[in-house]
C-alpha cells in the first residue's frame, strides 16, 4: 500500500493548517483524502484562503461531508491515519463521544477504533474542564491532541514558515518526512 492520509478540514480558524498539509504531502508523494464541514468552507473564505473548488484539487480524493458511506468510513479501507487541521471543539466533542453526524467525525472515529494514528490540531482556546476532559477522553482513546504552537525557538521569519513548522512537527507525529521544518539538534540549537 502507498502511503495514505485523510485530511480533515473543520470550522475552526486556521484552515491554512489543512491547506498546507495538503502541499506539503504532494511533495512527498503521498495519497490525500479531503472532507471539509461545511464551517470550514466559510473559514476559507474568510481567512482569504483558495475556495474549496481550488482546495479540492490540492488532494488526491475529495469526500463529501454527508457521504458516510465513502470508503474512508470504513476501517477496512487502510490508512496511514488522519490529520483534522484545525480542528474544532465541536468536531473534538463528537469524536471523543463516539456519536458522529458527518464523515469527518466519523472517519475520525473509524482510524481510532482501527488504532491508526489521528492528530487534532485543535484551534479554539482558552479551555474550560469540559474541554480539558474532552482532550484526555481523545488521548485516553489514542489520539493525539496537538495545538499549534509557535516554535519559538527555531526562530522563523515568517507566519508562513510557522505554519509549515506547525504543520511538519503534526505530519512528524503521523509517520511523514516532510520538507522545511526545522530541528532542534539540526538546524538550530546546539547542532551535533
Amino acid at each position: 500500500m502507498s502511503k495514505r492520509l485523510i485530511i480533515g478540514i473543520s470550522g475552526a480558524s486556521g484552515a491554512v493548517y489543512g491547506v498546507r498539509a495538503l502541499d506539503m504531502l504532494a511533495e512527498i508523494g503521498v495519497e490525500t483524502h479531503l472532507v471539509l464541514t461545511k464551517a470550514a468552507e466559510l473559514t476559507l473564505a474568510s481567512e482569504g484562503l483558495p475556495n474549496s473548488t481550488a482546495l479540492k484539487s490540492r488532494a488526491s480524493y475529495v469526500h463529501k461531508i454527508a457521504d458516510v458511506g465513502a470508503s474512508i468510513a470504513s476501517g477496512s479501507f487502510k490508512t496511514d491515519g488522519m490529520l483534522i487541521a484545525p480542528c474544532s471543539v465541536r468536531t473534538m466533542g463528537e469524536i471523543a463521544t463516539g456519536v458522529t453526524s458527518n464523515l469527518l467525525t466519523r472517519a475520525a472515529d473509524v482510524q481510532l477504533k482501527e488504532r491508526r494514528r489521528v492528530v487534532l490540531m485543535l484551534r479554539e482556546t482558552p479551555y474550560h474542564l469540559g474541554h480539558i476532559r474532552t482532550m484526555a477522553a481523545i488521548t485516553e482513546m489514542g489520539g493525539i491532541i496537538f495545538p499549534p504552537v509557535p516554535a519559538f525557538y527555531a526562530q522563523l521569519e515568517s507566519l508562513d514558515a510557522v505554519v509549515t513548522q506547525s504543520v511538519g512537527r503534526a505530519l512528524d507525529l503521523l509517520g511523514f518526512e516532510v520538507k522545511g521544518i526545522k530541528r532542534w539538534g539540526e538546524d538550530v540549537g546546539p547542532v551535533q
